[in-house]
């Protein structure tokens, strides 16, 4: 790697789940390979760190990388919430030894709608069901902007209407949202729960315990490659900030 090439940081949320840390994972074997196709001579380098739950976090992670090599910090996150603007903008800030950007969240973004959309087709999706979007949530109101510009994108790529449902810090809360919709259905009609959560674990449980009739698989799942889109995007926030100067 050239010495002025920064490293592309992904940095995911973390979590205890086996298969949610194996599918996260996935997408970082994915964006490396992603890299090496592109810059077969000199690939930046990847690493995968954690902001919660999981080690390393992004001191140390950033610690791995060569002394002084720059960096760009991929928030491995679906949105723009309270770990983008502070956590991650105070890590990033601290991170004195080398220049160190911090790209922009996965979403939104209409990628992301294609990966839903697929993934509810794969679930069975039939034309009559009601669609409510199952969110993480935040306390963040900007992420909880981005979540329903998501829902509106899923509307436009899917051609019916899509609701909201979150699993913390906002409303309507998931359950209620599913209630909603099933007030809203015609008798024989099902309510289906797209699944705007990033990989298997706490609020993947949670979702499938909501009262939906059919929940579909989150964006990443162990054992599958990761959607193509998603490295996409990946590359796209790296290739946004890798300008360091």
């Amino acid at each position: 790697m050239s010495a002025s090439t920064p490293a592309l940081v992904g940095i995911s949320h973390g979590t205890s789940s086996e298969d949610g840390r194996l599918a996260v994972r996935g997408l970082r074997d994915a964006v490396i390979e992603a890299v090496e196709r592109r810059h077969p001579d000199a690939p930046p380098a990847v690493r995968l760190g954690h902001v919660d739950v999981e080690q390393p976090d992004v001191p140390a992670t950033l610690a791995s990388l060569e002394p002084g090599s720059p960096a760009v910090v991929v928030p491995l996150l679906l949105s723009a919430g309270y770990h983008v603007h502070v956590d991650l903008t105070e890590a990033v800030d601290a991170a004195t030894d080398r220049p160190v950007a911090l790209s922009g969240a996965l979403g939104p973004d209409d990628r992301l709608a294609t990966v839903l959309l697929r993934r509810l087709v794969e679930a069975g999706l039939r034309d009559d069901d009601r669609v409510v979007l199952a969110v993480a949530g935040s306390s963040d109101q900007r992420a909880v902007v981005d979540c329903r510009d998501m829902a509106g994108r899923l509307a436009a790529a899917s051609g019916r209407d899509v609701t909201v449902g979150f699993l913390s810090a906002a409303e309507p809360a998931l359950p209620d949202a599913v209630a909603a919709a099933r007030a809203h259905a015609a008798a024989d009609s099902r309510v289906v729960l797209a699944n705007y959560l990033l990989a298997p674990g706490y609020f993947d449980d949670l979702a499938r315990a909501a009262g939906a009739d059919v929940v579909a698989r989150p964006l990443l799942v162990p054992d599958e490659p990761a959607p193509s889109e998603l490295v996409e995007i990946v590359l796209d926030r790296y290739a946004a900030s890798a300008q360091l100067g």
